[in-house]
């Protein structure tokens, strides 16, 4: 529904000397075009042709006059140059992470043969391993064994305590999100819709919403921990005002860089972004938490009326409160009058919906930020501003869009309840992880009515949409349910590598954001053209932040707030 854009005009050709008349064009590659060739003598529609083009492909449009008397004109399009293949950069690094992980798996199969693990020890550190293996002088006494061993008891407990599936997840959607943020090589289906909708691929590189998901989970387990050690109800609040305050402020320090610019204008800070609106959602979700937390619940001393609902009853309060605030967004989101726009409007403004309301951009999210925060004082380049050539700032992390991140935390906060409820019940942990799922896909199948860009509600990361929050909390307990399973249930996994970056996600998100101008994580290409050498340089940069991950890991280094 986008309004037709002028983009050449075609002169006339030479009839005598059979010469025809031509325009060049560069055309977009991302969606299927539809081109409209108009006479230019009373604007005649002469032919209309639907057409997905290649990248780098070099195409004709042939157009020829059938008919002086009527007028009628045939539009044919001729490839003249076959477009690349620009998949074959994915393909190629798949091939190398793939090899990568086929030798570390070798070698770990390997370093479980005694005689190797043993060879390799005596390089590493020979007097120690001639010590503790070939002398028998130094062998462990049995008290330095006992030692030894109840430490190890005790530090295989301490580390069971804490589900490793929760840092992988964490780990899993920020490692995909850098990748994004860094580029994605470029390709069009690693970037966000411009508007509604969902890719496949982006729907696991929505580190925004995945990260509110897994924050609500890490909130359960986390506030029952502390009570649990004897903290008191004030000191914890303290702790999550504190925690919400630092979260903001580093947010707003992240998305106003101003590195060698000279002094930061007041005039145009942008408030809001991604930590902000974490801190925000942390702020309501962990206090709303651990305002209605009741003891005993989460041992099953106290008695419900319907035991298969004893990890949301006791809640109830809390689902109240939730759902008054979703009356609140719908209210606000269909109800609120926006002068120049109707009563209700989704849409990207710009030249979406035939241009009919090109100031419209975000509807009531919109209109609330720039009547709140200033229009100076949102973001200036929203995604929508490529295809709909919007006009007018739009903030995907709006004040409106908040209540719904709510909502996100809140479904990661009941994931984090079953784990506690079920406590080493596997198969009640998964199976409710199942029916969660299943009840959210619901929802979203008749929110959005099972169609990609259409419905009561469509599915708009950039609004923050309910449905769009059912269907990123239908993946997230699919996922989590297998990670868990995989992680913490199996253990045939370790949750290697993204378990590093999970433990220290909040470093490793301000550092990719504060270093992503700077070598090694970025350096001038020779063709900036080339899906290769983007594809390249984003890669190394994630893999990097792997790497520093790790090592800080080793290092028992870990930035918590």
């Amino acid at each position: 529904q986008c309004l037709s854009q002028l983009v050449a005009f075609v002169p006339p050709g030479d009839g005598r000397q059979g010469e025809a008349g031509t325009a060049v064009v560069a055309v977009d590659t991302q969606h299927p075009l539809t081109l409209l060739l108009n006479s230019s003598v009373g604007d005649k529609e002469l032919c209309k042709l639907q057409y997905h083009f290649g990248e780098f492909g070099n195409y004709s449009l042939v157009v020829r006059t059938q008919s002086t008397s009527t007028q009628a004109v045939s539009c044919d399009l001729v490839i003249n140059e076959d477009p690349i293949n620009s998949y074959l950069p994915i393909l190629f690094a798949f091939l190398v992470y793939t090899g990568i992980l086929a030798v570390l798996i070798a070698g770990h199969l390997v370093m479980k043969i005694d005689p190797i693990r043993n060879w390799v020890y005596k390089k590493l550190d020979p007097r120690e391993t001639d010590r503790l293996i070939n002398s028998e002088l130094g062998s462990p006494k049995p008290s330095e064994s006992l030692s030894s061993d109840s430490t190890l008891h005790l530090w295989s407990t301490t580390s069971r305590q804490r589900l490793r599936s929760l840092d992988t997840f964490r780990g899993l959607s920020l490692i995909i999100m850098v990748f994004v943020n860094y580029g994605g090589g470029k390709y069009w289906f690693f970037k966000h819709e411009s508007w509604n909708g969902k890719k496949s691929v982006s729907s696991i590189s929505h580190l925004s919403c995945r990260f509110v998901f897994i924050m609500g989970t890490s909130i359960s387990l986390s506030l029952s921990s502390m009570l649990k050690w004897g903290s008191s109800k004030r000191k914890v609040l303290g702790k999550i005002l504190w925690r919400s305050f630092l979260l903001i402020l580093l947010g707003i320090i992240v998305v106003n860089p101003n590195y060698c610019l000279g002094p930061l204008s007041w005039d145009n800070l942008r408030i809001l972004g991604v930590l902000q609106r974490l801190g925000l959602t942390y702020l309501v979700v962990a206090s709303l938490e651990l305002l209605f937390t009741r003891a005993g619940a989460e041992s099953g001393i106290l008695e419900t009326p319907c035991p298969a609902l004893q990890d949301i009853l006791p809640y109830w309060p809390q689902w109240i409160f939730i759902l008054l605030l979703e009356v609140i967004w719908l209210c606000l989101t269909f109800l609120l009058p926006v002068p120049g726009c109707p009563r209700g409007y989704l849409g990207p403004g710009g030249i979406g919906d035939f241009g009919n309301y090109p100031n419209c951009t975000g509807g009531a999210a919109g209109y609330i930020d720039r009547l709140l925060l200033g229009e100076n004082h949102i973001y200036q380049h929203p995604s929508s501003s490529v295809i709909y050539q919007t006009t007018m700032p739009y903030d995907p992390e709006g004040l409106l869009g908040t209540i719904n991140s709510i909502l996100m935390a809140f479904l990661g906060l009941q994931a984090g309840k079953i784990i506690l409820f079920y406590k080493d019940q596997h198969r009640q942990i998964m199976s409710r992880f199942v029916i969660w799922s299943t009840v959210m896909g619901i929802i979203s199948a008749i929110l959005t009515k099972c169609s990609k860009e259409e419905g009561f509600i469509p599915i708009n990361k950039n609004l923050w949409s309910i449905s769009y929050v059912t269907t990123m909390s239908c993946f997230a307990f699919i996922l989590l349910l297998l990670i868990y399973y995989l992680v913490d249930v199996k253990r045939l996994w370790s949750g290697a590598p993204f378990f590093y970056p999970g433990m220290n996600s909040i470093l490793v998100y301000i550092g990719h954001k504060v270093l992503e101008n700077y070598f090694p994580f970025k350096w001038k290409m020779q063709d900036s053209q080339s899906h290769a050498e983007h594809l390249a340089q984003n890669l190394t940069a994630t893999s990097l932040w792997v790497v520093i991950s790790y090592l800080l890991y080793r290092k028992k280094i870990f930035w918590k707030i």
